[in-house]
């Protein structure tokens, strides 16, 4: 736990429950959700972990208090999460705050850490696996690969990427980006990457709707809105999706002779 000396008689654990698979989730991470005795829950990630462990027989004693978010609109806004998370540790009660991905990737984990602190609540940090990384590896694209790319960008779909730089060595991730995702691919495929650029969708990654969709920066969002692709996705852009195995021969073959 960080912090001085807590004036309140609870805890707080912000959890990391990965991209949705409880195989996923850390050791210590269960361990604090076998313990606690409130978990508040995300609905992207947390929620399929808090399942899947029901259906292992993994039995939680917990009161569970769902502030699932959609896209575009929050359940719970997140000074009434954060007051939530303070008003339960008063009480005494040991609180998991179980959140999709990783705390600190696009989560929030931070206000929620800074809301804690300065109530006096003990708290600590359990790290996840971000969708940002999990979620490409399981359609086959590494973000770095030797001779294909050495760094890459993680955004969301709201973020102002005009002035990201680097070309198509240069892997950008884009999370909760599928409703803007025509503007987004034109553009990256303005600067050095080019409307040729190899792009990935990754649907509902490790859930039951899962697929890829793979094209180009200039064909994606025609192809996503044909298969009606819907959130939670991954956009993943640069060359590395040409390893994926779900890759079109032909963007493979075209990436393999300007190597």
């Amino acid at each position: 736990m960080t912090g001085g000396a807590p004036d309140a008689p609870g805890t707080v654990a912000l959890v990391g429950a990965g991209p949705g698979d409880a195989g996923l989730l850390t050791v210590r991470g269960l361990r604090l959700l076998e313990a606690a005795d409130v978990i508040v829950a995300d609905r992207l990630g947390a929620r399929a972990v808090l399942d899947q462990l029901a259906a292992e027989g993994v039995e939680l004693r917990a009161e569970i208090v769902d502030v699932g978010k959609l896209p575009g609109h929050h359940a719970v806004p997140q000074d009434a999460i954060n007051a939530l998370l303070v008003t339960l540790a008063r009480e005494g009660k040991r609180v998991v705050r179980l959140k999709g991905g990783d705390p600190y990737i696009f989560g929030r984990g931070g206000e929620e850490l800074a809301a804690c602190q300065a109530a006096g609540v003990a708290v600590g940090v359990v790290p996840g696996i971000t969708s940002a990384v999990s979620v490409p590896a399981i359609a086959g694209i590494p973000l770095t690969h030797r001779g294909l790319a050495t760094a890459f960008t993680v955004a969301t779909g709201h973020d102002q990427i005009a002035d990201l730089g680097g070309g198509r060595d240069h892997t950008v991730v884009l999370l909760m980006g599928i409703g803007t995702l025509a503007n987004s691919a034109i553009t990256l495929a303005r600067g050095e990457r080019g409307g040729e650029c190899p792009a990935a969708i990754v649907e509902d990654g490790y859930g039951p709707r899962q697929r890829v969709t793979i094209g180009t920066l200039d064909t994606i969002a025609v192809q996503a809105a044909r298969r009606g692709i819907r959130s939670p996705a991954v956009v993943v852009v640069g060359d590395v999706v040409t390893l994926s195995p779900y890759a079109p021969e032909a963007l493979r073959s075209r990436k393999a002779t300007q190597l």
